[in-house]
């Protein structure tokens, strides 16, 4: 690719959280060559503008026309998407990205979208060298990443990797954007249509590669249950449905180092019974609401539009804790991913831009193929995120 002469093209760069990325780069990346595109030339030119870069290169180009795809695609090394629903306008920069052999992440949480392009689009990157790498924000680099340093650091200590991995949602701060409201309903409306994407949603190893035996994990939990190791009641997580199966996908590329009977759970960790149940109900009110046309068009009106987010002071003051339980049956070892700003914006914009500066100028060890953060980025992504911010720990005693 040397004779690309950006490294990074940011796709739907006027959008929320498209501008947000760009804001971090342009303050924290001066050296950075780099260009903003999507389909709105006025929306892109008052992005630059706001920007006070007058020279940043501008290009111009419809997430359904493959002719213009390719001609921006072929201009940089890494092309990061916030374009979505990825369902709806994701496939053809994917697959574009897959020919030209362009390096490719983004914010997907649709596991239904990811399973059924995998596999016509992978073979496509593993001829052209690139690495697609999909989930690369607050779903699902935390929990992706946290079994990854977890196991590492397990292997060290006690001399084999833990056969049972528990992740949990603890404290946060933030806001809800419009888009992400936006993936959500496409999903649930896709759902309620066809059965085969309710099954893919539904089945804990949906993102395993074909030909690959299912492992021993049960569909996320939906109810309350109490959790011995942390010592606390839990509720469903609501991103729960697209981190375990990431998480599942990142052992399977590497080989199942963990065991083929590696099981991986995520919940969220709740102060006592009542908040647990007050959490696991009204989480399935709302998802059950938006499988139906009538409470989806109501939850529509009352929550933000595409484009609208959390303001600034929102963002900044957000922060997050996830956790990492891993056991051997007798050892036993906890990791702590804390992250300043909101989770949803102010930090994953961030998570999505070192990702992206990973695959543009890392040395990675994969070739090319649809990956994960875990298993294209790993230790790369793990030194760039204190960066921004976002820290990995062990938590000794807790």
């Amino acid at each position: 690719m040397s004779n690309r002469h950006l490294e990074i093209v940011l796709y739907g760069a006027s959008g929320f959280t498209g501008q947000l990325v760009a804001e971090y780069l342009a303050a924290e990346h001066a050296d950075l060559k780099w260009g903003i595109a999507g389909r709105n030339r006025d929306k892109l030119e008052a992005l630059r503008h706001s920007l006070a870069l007058p020279d940043l290169p501008l290009l111009v180009a419809d997430s359904h026309d493959t002719e213009q795809l390719a001609a921006m695609v072929s201009q940089a090394t890494t092309v990061i998407s916030t374009v979505g629903p990825y369902a709806q306008h994701g496939t053809p920069l994917l697959e574009t990205c897959a020919r030209e052999g362009t390096h490719y992440c983004d914010l997907t949480g649709e596991a239904q979208w990811m399973a059924a392009v995998y596999e016509r689009i992978n073979p496509l990157a593993e001829a052209s060298g690139a690495r697609l790498v999909h989930c690369c924000g607050f779903d699902s680099i935390p929990s992706d990443l946290s079994v990854y340093f977890l196991q590492k650091q397990f292997k060290e200590r006690f001399g084999n990797y833990a056969n049972r991995v528990s992740g949990r949602m603890g404290r946060a701060a933030g806001g809800v954007s419009g888009g992400t409201v936006a993936s959500l309903m496409y999903v649930a409306e896709q759902a309620s249509k066809d059965p085969k994407i309710r099954e893919r949603i539904m089945d804990p190893y949906a993102l395993y590669p074909p030909g690959l035996e299912k492992g021993l994990d049960v569909p996320d939990q939906t109810g309350i249950a109490w959790d011995d190791d942390f010592d606390a009641w839990t509720g469903p997580f609501v991103m729960a449905a697209i981190n375990t199966k990431v998480v599942r996908r990142s052992h399977a590329l590497a080989g199942l180092p963990y065991g083929a009977g590696f099981r991986y759970d995520e919940s969220q960790l709740c102060s006592n019974r009542a908040k647990a149940l007050i959490s696991a109900g009204g989480l399935g009110a709302v998802m059950a609401g938006t499988f139906f046309s009538p409470t989806r068009a109501l939850l529509k009106k009352a929550l933000p539009d595409p484009g609208e987010g959390p303001d600034k002071t929102t963002r900044d003051n957000g922060f997050f804790e996830f956790w990492a339980h891993g056991s051997d049956g007798e050892n036993h070892l906890r990791v702590k991913v804390a992250g300043r700003r909101d989770p949803g914006y102010g930090a994953t914009s961030r998570m999505l831009a070192q990702a992206g500066l990973s695959l543009a100028r890392d040395e990675l060890s994969v070739g090319g193929g649809i990956w994960t953060p875990a298993s294209a980025l790993g230790d790369t992504l793990l030194a760039r995120l204190p960066g921004v911010d976002v820290q990995f720990s062990i938590a000794e005693g807790q």
